[in-house]
This record gives C-alpha cells, structure tokens and sequence, in this order.
C-alpha cells in the first residue's frame, strides 16, 4: 500500500515536472508540420543524455527541428556541414599564435554549443568522425593540452543519406554505438505536405521562433526521470530483448540464427531503460510500463544488431528481427 501512495505522488512531482514538454512541442509543431516521431526522439535523446543518428533523406526538416528545439530552450546551436576536406581542428578548435603576445591561444571550435548538427556525418573520413567520440561520451574537448568541459544540456544530432553512398566513409561500429538511437525519417503524408506547400506559399512558414523553456529545465528534468519507478519485471524483460538479439535459439527463435551476424551491445540494454525512463516522463507516469520500451526498442537496438549475408539475400532488415523479437519475447 506504501507503495502505492509513493507512485501517486510520484506521478503528480511527474505530471508537474514534464508540464514544459507539451509547450516544446506545441512550439514544435508552429514551425513543423508532422515529424511528430522525430521531435518526440530529439526530446528523449536531450531528457536521456543520449545522441541522436537521423537517417533520412534530404528536405525531411532534420535542420530546422534541432534548430527549432535548440532555440525553443535558449540553447545555443552549431551546424557543421561534414566534407571529405574537413579536419578535427575544424570541429573541436585549435591553438593560434599570436604574435603581438608572442603566445599561443585557444581558438574554440563549434563543438562549443548546446546543440550540435553534424550534417551528412559520413561524408568525412573516420579521423574527422572519431574526434566527435570524446565529446560524446566523456563530454569534454582536450585542445593541445588542455581540457574543455562542454556546457549542459549537450546534443549531438548526426544526419546521413540512406540512399547516397558514394564518396562517403561508412561509420564504424565502435562510433555508431555511441549514438543512443538511430532514427529513420518518413516523408510526410499527403495532407502534411499540402500543409507544408500552403504554409510557403503564405509565409507563415517563416513564424518566429520563441524562447518557452529555460536550459535549468531540461537538467531539472533529468534528475526527475532518474526518480522514475522501473520494476524489476521491466529490468528483466529489457535483459531479455537485447539477449534475444545475441542468444535467439535460448527465446525460441530458432530461425534468427542465421540472421544476425552480432547482437545488440551492452549500451543497447543501459540506453533501453533510460529512453523507456525518458518516454514515461513524457507521458506524465512516474513509472515504466512495457509500452514505454516497445515504443524506443527499433530505436535503440537498430543499429546495434549486425545482419548476415542470409539476411541481406532475403531482404530482412533489423526492424524485421526486431518486431519478431517483441512478438516472441514475453512480456510481463
């Protein structure tokens, strides 16, 4: 019964804390039409700590929904366009001499901002790619000798085109793990895009943009989500989902054998049940419920799960091995 009453209350601190997210998305959804799946994404990954890997074409509003997002919470917003010429100074920065000072000084690079786009991230070779790995995951830039700790609520949103291979430098695994979720972006529906023609072609696409949530928000928000009530059962049954990926013949998936080459990571597991955290606090619950990681699985696990040679033969896609996971694996 105790319990029960520390849910409740849990659910009310919950329902008050993620009140600012409705007004991000209402905000959202003055400037973007539709995309609903790609802002709800670019809120866990920010809610979670967690970077995002788009994958879509071009014209899907990639750009301007993290620009959208960024100045929404007065964040401060760097776009760097990847190009096969690009060099880690031009990311991180470098030291410039100066000669009236006989000295050398940090010139910072556009990593320094609240929200990064690393526009088609692919298109530069693995040097250029590898120096975005520290700023991700121990969020800090070293420049020479010295160490740079980058401001919260940090973002990164990598892009890149499912369709356009050539020239371009395939991410290595090692870096495509680091990525909490990668993202794939539809067009939009028929009577989206007669939204998106009508909005041009009478200027109300270019409706300003207003500030409506202050960055304390979001790092507020992150300590309420770590509140979040994940049972034990939900523990499990995240365990079981990505152990199904490496182990299928143990969950009765005998025919996924040959199908997956590697299974998801031990990131996939960790990354499950802070973005199933992340989509209850949007939600208005104070705890995590099945649909919560249904709802990110294809999500977080996508990218983690290496096909065969079989699989690509017979046009089975992660997403595929996914659903049929999430149709077998039992859920409590």
């Amino acid at each position: 019964m105790s319990q029960y009453i520390d849910i409740e209350s849990l659910n009310q601190q919950i329902a008050l804390e993620s009140s600012f997210a409705k007004t991000l998305i209402e905000q959202h959804e003055t400037v973007i039409v539709g995309q609903k799946q790609m802002m709800n994404r670019l809120l866990i990954g920010l809610l979670s700590k967690g970077h995002i890997l788009l994958e879509g074409l071009p014209g899907l509003a990639k750009t301007l929904a993290i620009k959208t997002l960024a100045t929404s919470i007065s964040a401060s917003f760097n776009r760097i366009q990847f190009t096969p010429d690009l060099l880690p100074a031009d990311i991180l920065g470098t030291n410039i001499y100066n000669p009236a000072s006989l000295d050398f000084t940090i010139r910072k690079g556009p990593i320094f901002a609240n929200f990064i786009l690393a526009d088609e991230i692919n298109r530069a070779p693995a040097k250029v790619q590898s120096a975005l790995l520290e700023a991700m995951q121990e969020r800090q830039v070293t420049i020479g000798k010295e160490t740079f700790k980058l401001e919260e609520p940090f973002l990164v949103l990598a892009t890149q085109n499912p369709i356009e291979q050539e020239g371009t430098y395939p991410l290595p695994e090692a870096q495509i793990d680091r990525f909490m979720m990668k993202v794939v972006i539809q067009y939009p529906t028929q009577e989206e895009e007669r939204q998106i023609l009508r909005r041009n072609l009478d200027g109300s696409i270019h409706t300003p943009i207003l500030p409506v949530v202050k960055p304390e928000e979001i790092l507020k928000a992150r300590k309420a989500i770590e509140k979040i009530y994940l049972d034990t059962r939900i523990e499990n049954y995240i365990l079981n989902l990505v152990f199904a990926t490496r182990k299928p013949q143990d969950f009765k998936l005998k025919e996924l054998v040959p199908l997956i080459n590697y299974g998801a990571s031990p990131r996939a597991t960790i990354f499950l049940a802070q973005a199933a955290k992340a989509n209850a606090f949007l939600n208005q619950r104070g705890f995590v419920i099945p649909d919560d990681v249904q709802n990110v699985a294809k999500d977080i696990m996508r990218h983690r799960i290496g096909i065969t040679y079989e699989a690509e033969a017979e046009n089975i896609n992660q997403d595929q091995i996914i659903s049929n996971i999430l149709s077998k694996v039992e859920v409590p």
